[in-house]
């Protein structure tokens, strides 16, 4: 029990910065073990920044609120991922040898390429999470690209060999197997399955049948073969983010795994995006 504790801990501390005061030993076997519980801290962190927006818009126009959700976003990570995406976009968009982009990723001075993405993938989660303000649609679904972007690290780290013969903070997580990644995959699903029985059975509770349908009408999914292609159209986004970035770099690092989280995080929001906002 103490040991799936700390794997708990290691999660949220590693992957956030929200304070847990229990001193962790971030040992090879802790950190293994903390990527079954990735989903929970995506789920802890996705839950914060849904009520953080849902008080912002009772003061506040969809735009700054969103501003200001999406920069509780990043302060919850600490912009760990960010830095990822953005040492990976200076690195694999300079087009230089293996070599040269590994060392390129490696130096802590921020480049143009990737200044560019980070701006670009911010403006795009801004524009979507106004999206979803705005269309009445800011619903607890809003928790679920949270728990799986976090889950798509462990893809990365489970199916990809590691890019660095140095040592490196990806380095601390080598010999994952497929058991990590089947427990990280069976968290999100249970966490997501949690997430959509909590939005429809409070609502039935509270309001009664016909009262609550009506609500759930009012951001109804359109179309919904969407609705049923999002999770294949997501695992396509999280394999071929990871096939790329292998084949360019001969592995995957610390930085892509930052980088996968943030691209399948926005990959996911815009999926959402477009089932509660189709008129078509």
């Amino acid at each position: 029990m103490k040991q799936w504790l700390q794997a708990f801990i290691a999660a949220i501390q590693f992957l956030t910065r929200i304070p847990v005061p229990v001193n962790v030993p971030f040992t090879n076997e802790v950190l293994k073990r903390s990527t079954l519980f990735y989903p929970w801290a995506g789920c802890i962190v996705g839950v914060l920044i849904w009520g953080a927006g849902l008080g912002l818009q009772l003061v506040l126009p969809a735009g700054p609120a969103a501003v200001l959700t999406l920069a509780l976003a990043v302060a919850l990570t600490g912009g760990l991922h960010m830095d990822g995406l953005m040492d990976t976009a200076d690195g694999v968009l300079s087009h230089r040898s293996r070599e040269r982009m590994l060392e390129i990723m490696k130096d802590s001075r921020v480049g143009a390429m990737g200044v560019i993405a980070c701006i670009l993938v911010l403006l795009l989660k801004w524009s979507l999470i106004a999206s979803l303000m705005t269309a009445g649609a800011w619903q607890l679904w809003l928790v679920v690209p949270f728990i799986w972007s976090r889950a798509a690290m462990v893809w990365g780290m489970t199916n990809e060999p590691y890019a660095r013969a140095e040592s490196g903070l990806g380095s601390y997580f080598q010999g994952l197997h497929r058991g990590h990644l089947l427990g990280a995959v069976f968290s999100a699903l249970m966490l997501s399955l949690a997430t959509v029985y909590i939005m429809v059975s409070v609502p039935l509770e509270m309001a009664g049948w016909s009262a609550s349908f009506a609500a759930l009408a009012a951001y109804a999914i359109h179309p919904w073969w969407l609705l049923l292609g999002a999770p294949v159209l997501g695992m396509g986004a999280v394999w071929g983010c990871s096939r790329y970035l292998s084949k360019k770099l001969g592995g995957l690092t610390g930085d892509t795994y930052g980088a996968m989280n943030e691209l399948t995080e926005t990959i996911l929001l815009l999926l959402l995006v477009l089932m509660t906002g189709w008129r078509g």
